[in-house]
């Protein structure tokens, strides 16, 4: 049933004048929808972002994904004079971020190249149409290592002993979403960041944390609401169009994520109040974690959370707070602090939320996976929210406004 979904049930018109192509001027200044979910029925409110701790649960949970943005799109040059494109997605080797990032010489990563039918296997320089002494001293270049037809190994080698970070700081653009239709600007590389990223390793913003600032987080804390962060890195499937007629056709982008000992006890500890996530990234984060304790459960260790575990057909028996010290237990048994791991999960219309009660988020593409994910947390009263927010003048996606949804039990495909 739920592989029968199709997906054109889940669109609504968005002109283009309604997305957001710039942020406002200040952070809190977008508009926050409330929707809320109780016996009596479901209603919107509009209010502002700034006002936003007066309509979350006192002593509730707030988790927020850390990730940072890097300046991932790289622009090198042929001796022919052609433009390559090189959009790096995330590291081969060294595989681990950290220690990529570190390098200081030359590493590898998995990438889009664009123009790559004009690329013949050469040594590529780096774009430097500034004549930057500094980008010149650096000397950059790209080497095609592998190409699967889909993405590309590419190996960068540099001069002057910096950090591979570094050279992304110096050389590479913030890679803002395709549908702005519009170059990145020197705006984009503050406001397309929240003000707590602290990980390097997305490609594109957990945009529903970009409205918060530390007015907010005061607000929060005086509300007697605990913060807690975890790691998940975004990767450019986020921004694939789901083209299948059918949900069961489509293939579900996996990111790599990490979570503390110390923050999965505290999440242990909060399960039986309100959790509330801070975008549709935390979201897939902490619904995954529960997937990973039953694998402890089952088989003794968590390993790769797949798209479609969620939907088995014998259902699952245990309670979140089971999964939860499972998963705790494997972890001390090991002598582990954090763990590790990457998650395919998609959450369509049917699934059933084992962890967050609440989610902070921006409003979404039509016929997008996180547009199927908001329909499965407040049912098919997701094109009501979605017209309130069109007739009520919401700026859209990433650089638009927000909303904080109500979980809604048992809501009907």
């Amino acid at each position: 049933m739920i592989k029968d979904i199709k997906i054109e049930d889940y669109t609504y018109e968005l002109p283009e004048d309604r997305i957001a192509k710039f942020p406002l001027a200040h952070r809190d200044d977008s508009k926050l929808l409330v929707h809320t979910s109780s016996s009596s029925g479901e209603s919107n409110i509009e209010s502002r972002f700034k006002d936003i701790s007066n309509y979350l649960p006192s002593g509730a949970l707030m988790v927020f994904n850390e990730t940072k943005v890097v300046p991932a799109r790289l622009l090198f040059q042929r001796t022919t004079g052609a433009i390559i494109e090189v959009f790096c997605l995330e590291p081969d080797t060294p595989s681990d971020y950290q220690l990529n990032f570190a390098s200081t010489s030359s590493c590898r990563w998995k990438a889009i190249v664009g123009n790559l039918k004009k690329w013949k296997g050469d040594t590529l320089t780096l774009y430097n149409i500034s004549t930057d002494p500094e980008l010149s001293a650096i000397d950059l270049k790209a080497d095609l290592v592998s190409n699967d037809g889909k993405s590309c190994i590419v190996e960068f080698s540099w001069q002057t002993g910096i950090s591979f970070s570094s050279v992304l700081g110096h050389c590479g653009r913030i890679p803002i979403p395709p549908y702005l239709k519009r170059d990145t600007q020197e705006l984009d590389i503050v406001r397309y960041q929240t003000c707590y990223a602290m990980r390097e390793g997305s490609v594109a913003a957990p945009t529903a944390g970009l409205h918060f600032t530390e007015k907010e987080f005061e607000d929060i804390d005086a509300k007697g609401i605990r913060r807690e962060k975890l790691c998940l890195h975004v990767g450019a499937g986020t921004f694939l169009p789901v083209k299948s007629e059918y949900i069961a056709d489509h293939t579900m982008h996996s990111e790599p994520f990490e979570v503390s000992l110390d923050f999965l006890c505290t999440l242990r500890d909060a399960v039986s109040g309100p959790v509330i996530a801070v975008g549709t990234t935390s979201t897939r984060c902490l619904e995954s974690l529960y997937f990973l304790g039953v694998h402890c459960i089952e088989k003794g260790e968590p390993g790769f959370v797949s798209q479609w575990e969620p939907y088995r057909e014998e259902g699952y028996a245990y309670s979140t707070v089971e999964a939860l010290d499972a998963l705790i237990a494997y972890l001390r048994a090991n002598g582990l602090q954090r763990l590790v791991s990457r998650t395919q999960i998609i959450i369509v219309p049917g699934y059933r939320f084992n962890v967050i009660n609440y989610l902070v988020t921006n409003f979404h593409q039509p016929q997008s996976t996180l547009l199927l994910l908001i329909a499965a947390f407040i049912g098919q009263s997701w094109r009501e929210m979605y017209s309130f927010a069109m007739d009520h003048g919401f700026r859209f996606l990433s650089y638009g406004d927000s909303s904080l949804l109500q979980k809604k039990e048992n809501p009907q495909i």
